[in-house]
Parts: structure tokens; sequence; C-alpha cells
């Protein structure tokens, strides 16, 4: 089923610079670059965001250029809206500006995902909830809250599409029935599963 992905991405192995960088300073490096992009706003500094992305991508990561243009994919209808947008109401620059913006924040987030394992993020965002523990926070359970979402968001989007290619494939792609009941069911399934798995470590349950 198509849904067993990851909410992060698809992990990229290799041995390069960027693989081997600690996770912080490539967390920062992401946070720096997109709240410089949104703050100043100017097309000069978008340019040269996007252009240290994409270096970034090729020489930093020694990616292939596909995974450039694959992030920009299932969004490219938004941003053809929102470039046009852009374009009719405040001219070519502005347009360039917000597409470019968006694009660049987007690929730089993907590209810290593409090299850095899952577990790594996932523990690197447990380790940022650790000083809240002094307020009642929990690390470890917003780990596993983290290691749930990562895992289930993504096998109930795969189980979307896999029910609604099978309807389609009978000629009920447009009876709601075949494609809500389907879904609910096997979304029950996964959560019963789910438990059961916690359950038999003796997780999720009061005071565990």
């Amino acid at each position: 089923m198509r849904g067993h992905g990851s909410l992060f991405g698809t992990y990229v192995a290799g041995e390069s610079l960027l693989h081997r960088t600690p996770l912080w300073v490539k967390g920062l490096a992401v946070l720096l670059l997109s709240t410089s992009v949104l703050v100043v706003n100017t097309l000069a500094l978008t340019v040269v965001a996007g252009g240290l992305v994409v270096v970034g991508y090729l020489m930093g990561a020694r990616l292939a250029p596909i995974h450039l243009w694959r992030p920009l994919v299932p969004v490219w209808p938004m941003l053809v809206i929102l470039g046009g947008y852009q374009l009719i109401a405040n001219g070519p620059e502005p347009a360039l500006q917000v597409v470019g913006n968006i694009a660049t924040c987007l690929l730089a987030a993907r590209l810290l995902t593409l090299t850095t394992e899952g577990q790594r993020l996932l523990d690197g965002l447990v380790a940022l909830a650790v000083p809240f523990r002094r307020v009642g926070a929990d690390p470890e359970r917003f780990g596993l809250t983290l290691a749930l979402m990562t895992r289930s968001l993504p096998y109930l989007v795969g189980s979307v599409a896999d029910v609604r290619d099978a309807a389609k494939a009978r000629g009920l792609e447009r009876n709601p029935r075949a494609l809500v009941i389907p879904v609910v069911i096997g979304a029950v399934a996964y959560a019963h599963q789910t438990g059961e798995a916690l359950a038999a470590r003796g997780l999720g349950e009061p005071g565990a």
C-alpha cells in the first residue's frame, strides 16, 4: 500500500557533507534561511537563497536533480495561483518573490529530511521538548506521539489513494460509500492494531 511512507519524506543515504553535518546545524540553517527570505522579502535575497539551496542539493548533498523538482510537484497548482494573482495585482517582481520564497523554504526543509534519517529527526524534536519537562511535559510521550503520527498519516493518505483506485477500477469512483466505508474500516483496523502493539509493550496506558 502506498501509505507506508514517511511523513518526513524519503531519506537518501549518502556520505556527503550535508549527510555528515549535525542535525542542529542543518536545522538552524534552514530556520535562518527561511526566516530571512520571509522577513526581508526582497527578490535579490530570494534569488541568493534559492541558489544556495540548489547548491546544497547538487553539491552539499550530492543529490540527483530530480530531488529538486519532486517536492514542488504537489504544490505547483498553488504556486501558479499565487503567482498569477501577484502578477495581476502587484506586477512580476512580487510574483517572483512570493513563488520563490515558498519554493525556497519548501526545498530547504525537504533537503533537511533527505539528508537526515527519520529517527534522528524524531530524536532531535524530542530533545527540543526536554526543557519543557519542568512544566509537566513528557518528552518520551511526545516522541511516541510524533512516531505514531509520522507513520499513521502517510498510511491513511495511501489508504485513501488505494481505495480510490480500486473504486475507479470497478466504475464506482462517484459512489461515496465505495470510497468512505473501506477507508473508515481500514483506519479503525489500523488504530486497533496500533493500540494492541502499544499495549503489548506497556505503552499508551495511564502512568506508563
